[in-house]
């Protein structure tokens, strides 16, 4: 985010009454994939082990009736004279059996995390709750909202009743996020309802406190809303769903506890890996361009590669004598080819003489006279 100098502070009345340096880890580096992985792995150490009964499919006696009876090995249930008798029993496959790799109440449930990844994934995300567009691209309503990070006077901490609490949200413009949430109650699409998990609804402002003087109590039964001590910062509140941007509505006191708990004296701040992200303008600089060789506008074209056993020009490159006694080789096939077309052509015409010195023969020959031209004479 661009850093500010100073934050407003707001009176519970919406004026703005004076104001407060900005804390520096506001300035930290957003990391997604921190915070990201950081709570899938948080969210992971509040799940309940379950487990389906040790017993369940195989309440029953049953062995296998062993080979060379025609039958599969599975297990089979004893006795005679009710249908259940004889049926397979145990295996996943058959019915009324056990699942397969039935589950166990001693998996591995809950996962350990760096505490210093921790630290950076909660400084990730307080950083980007201040920025006004991760905000509502996370879904807040934050339109009638003077300024974020929403800072109110330290006096909000001692709220006692949910109509001020109301009417305090209300001034500052915040009350549209907490009505969104209301209005977004709806029945869970799944077996979850059974389960005591019947309702689902968005997330509506983050309270943040440093003394609970009564301000859990005026805040806690509004839709959507949750609070938090600023000494206790939840990644699971500030990045629900692992998605950054969380809306939070700080006191005084705790935004200025911000600089105590991180700091020179505090939790280390992360530092960005680059402090100017711009790539663009980076690589066109003239600290970078005057380092830089040349563009090569017209670079030189590789000739392509030619075959030696087939090209004879690059056989002389390589043997001038191995290119030499081919265009011999060539030459003298090229001369028997033609000694051999001539000799051809020759004897096409002998045997065509031959051919026709034939027909004429046999057409002489095949000639029929009239044996009555002298009469039956046989003189």
């Amino acid at each position: 985010m661009t850093a500010r100098p100073v934050l407003s502070v707001f009176s519970l009345t919406g004026e703005k009454s004076t104001t407060t340096p900005l804390p520096a880890v506001f300035t930290a580096p957003i990391r997604p994939d921190i915070v990201q992985f950081v709570h899938t792995n948080m969210n992971k150490n509040r799940r309940q082990a379950y487990a389906v009964s040790m017993y369940a499919g195989k309440n029953v006696s049953a062995s296998s009736w062993g080979t060379g009876r025609a039958v599969a090995r599975i297990p089979r249930v004893g006795g005679g004279g009710t249908s259940r008798s004889g049926q397979g029993a145990f295996g996943n496959m058959c019915r009324g059996g056990r699942i397969f790799a039935p589950t166990k109440t001693w998996r591995k449930w809950h996962r350990k995390i760096n505490t210093t990844q921790k630290r950076y994934a909660v400084a990730s995300a307080l950083a980007a709750s201040a920025v006004p567009a991760l905000v509502m691209a996370r879904g807040h309503k934050v339109d009638d909202v003077p300024e974020i990070p929403l800072v109110l006077d330290t006096s909000v901490e001692s709220t006692k009743k949910t109509t001020a609490a109301k009417d305090i949200l209300a001034t500052v413009g915040a009350l549209a996020d907490v009505d969104k949430a209301a209005d977004s109650k709806q029945i869970r699409a799944g077996k979850g309802k059974a389960r005591n998990r019947r309702y689902v609804a968005r997330k509506g402002p983050l309270i943040i406190y440093k003394e609970d003087d009564g301000i859990s109590q005026a805040f806690r039964n509004l839709p959507g809303v949750e609070l938090c001590s600023v000494s206790r910062l939840n990644l699971l509140q500030l990045a629900p769903g692992g998605h950054m941007g969380r809306f939070c509505v700080w006191s005084q006191a705790a935004i200025d506890e911000l600089n105590t708990i991180y700091g020179s004296e505090g939790k280390s701040i992360p530092t960005a890996a680059m402090n100017n992200a711009d790539l663009a303008r980076i690589i066109n600089s003239d600290e970078v361009q005057s380092a830089l060789n040349p563009a090569k506008r017209a670079p030189k074209r590789a000739l392509r590669k030619k075959n030696a056993s087939k090209n004879i020009k690059a056989l002389e490159l390589l043997d001038p004598y191995a290119a030499a006694a081919r265009k011999a080789e060539t030459r003298a096939m090229e001369a028997r080819a033609g000694k051999k077309a001539s000799s051809a052509s020759a004897r096409r015409l002998a045997r065509k003489g031959f051919t026709e010195g034939k027909r004429a023969f046999f057409g002489k020959v095949s000639v029929q006279g009239d044996v009555c031209e002298n009469g039956f004479d046989l003189e």
